[in-house]
């Protein structure tokens, strides 16, 4: 008699459940708002995927103990700029802004600050003094950028001199605009026209809505520009602010919370005793962080929303999806050579081949460090062939996918030698080869394209 089936487990019986519901078959063709909820679900269930795995919490505690490292002299580098505008006692009150939720204790975290920043004048450090302090701020701005570049799969930063140059500028020119903004804004509201309007109604209502929006606009336009600027990858505008935005909600609601946590967390400073309010501070510094990566993952989501149903968060692709994918864009990309058209950039082509921009740029990647492409100096790079179409064979695309990982130090020169298994594969290589026969890459960006796929390709490239 044959053993009875195990009965599944509640959690993949749940998990099954969630799968079918979330990612059904035919939801394109479905109304319009139902599509529309089904993918905020779809979004809420990869955000807490990401938080359970840990990736997200253990870069929010990395830019925890950086951040302490950095404040200072990022503050006092800020300090040095807006003085030179006359604008430098806007810190405090933004700085109590920010400590707000920590209580009567973010005053006094804010005066120590303060005062530590200026106590360092940066006009006596002296050139390696000033180095020191440039190098802390810079490196704090890298760690966010690997923080951005995980969320968004992106393998490669910015380049070393393009990341000097846009961090200062970031520095010198960001506090700025910041506190300009928050001048105007503070301006407008103290007008006497608008003080006139406040007392009449209905307009009244309207003026003490808009002042309360204002502080949400804010943080909503600055971790929009965060999430643009911050990843080495292009960012569109709208997926930006999606992730803003929520963001910014996130934030608000959070700090009310967390600051009825610190009003009745009495137990912490008779445990802590004068550290409380340290331990409070980190707890309050990680929320933060946390919530500005998963504003980020939300525009990544937005952006790629092919990624949402990936169960891990390196998608992997069998050899031949590999090799598919290698033809493919070597094609597309000898095809718009050939025809002098605009040179795909990476998120163009992988959106004209409806892949993950990551998988794809792997790929690129090998290329470059093979020979077979050249990247040119744009923001961000275009890739050309590196060599005549004519002169690069199949046989030799297709053999540069395969042992694209040998080169790291392990392949199958590694392996335990076996004459039987090698004697086999070589004949295997040789077959593909005849199979293949002299085709090159010119013959497949010479061959017809239909209408449909060069409207598709005119679309993204431009």
């Amino acid at each position: 008699m044959p053993d009875p089936q195990p009965t599944p487990s509640l959690i993949p019986r749940l998990q099954a459940r969630v799968d079918q519901f979330l990612w059904q078959p035919g939801l394109a063709q479905a109304a319009p708002l139902r599509r529309v909820i089904v993918r905020v679900l779809q979004t809420v269930y990869a955000i807490a995927r990401d938080l359970v795995g840990g990736d997200l919490t253990m870069r929010a505690m990395s830019l925890v103990y950086t951040t302490l490292l950095s404040l200072v002299p990022l503050l006092a580098l800020s300090f040095s700029v807006l003085k030179a505008f006359g604008v430098h006692n806007h810190i405090r009150p933004t700085l109590e802004t920010f400590l707000d939720p920590l209580g009567p204790k973010g005053a006094e975290i804010t005066g120590q600050i303060i005062g530590f920043v200026e106590n360092m004048r940066v006009g006596v450090l002296g050139a390696l003094g000033l180095g020191l302090l440039v190098y802390t701020v810079i490196s704090l701005l890298q760690k966010i950028e690997v923080a951005f570049n995980h969320v968004w799969h992106v393998q490669r930063p910015r380049p070393l001199a393009q990341r000097f140059s846009q961090y200062l500028s970031v520095l010198t020119v960001g506090p700025i605009l910041v506190f300009a903004a928050l001048g105007v804004t503070a301006t407008l509201f103290s007008h006497r026209v608008v003080q006139t309007l406040a007392d009449l109604q209905p307009l009244g209502t309207i003026v003490a809505i808009v002042g309360r929006l204002v502080p949400y606009l804010l943080v909503t336009g600055a971790f929009t520009f965060m999430y643009m600027f911050m990843p080495n990858t292009r960012v569109r505008l709208r997926p930006a602010l999606t992730g803003g935005l929520i963001a910014a909600v996130l934030w608000q609601s959070v700090g009310w919370g967390f600051t009825a946590f610190v009003a009745g967390s009495t137990k912490y400073t008779a445990i802590y005793a004068g550290f409380a309010i340290v331990v409070l501070g980190m707890i309050w510094l990680y929320l933060n962080w946390l919530i500005v990566l998963i504003g980020s993952n939300i525009a990544f989501y937005s952006q790629h929303p092919d990624y949402l149903s990936t169960r891990k968060r390196k998608p992997q692709l069998s050899n031949r999806t590999k090799e598919t994918l290698a033809l493919l864009a070597f094609t597309w990309i000898g095809r718009h050579f050939q025809q002098s058209a605009p040179a795909w950039t990476a998120d163009a082509l992988a959106r004209h081949l409806a892949t993950p921009p990551s998988l794809l740029a792997r790929l690129l990647e090998t290329f470059v460090r093979r020979g077979l492409l050249v990247e040119t100096g744009d923001d961000p790079p275009r890739y050309l062939p590196a060599r005549a179409l004519e002169t690069i064979t199949v046989k030799e695309l297709l053999s540069t996918v395969r042992t694209a990982e040998d080169e790291y130090g392990f392949g199958a020169s590694s392996l335990l030698r076996d004459e039987e298994v090698e004697s086999l594969l070589a004949r295997a290589d040789s077959a593909v080869g005849d199979a293949l026969g002299s085709r090159t890459l010119h013959d497949l960006a010479s061959a017809p394209v239909p209408a449909e796929a060069r409207e598709r390709a005119a679309v993204f490239a431009s």
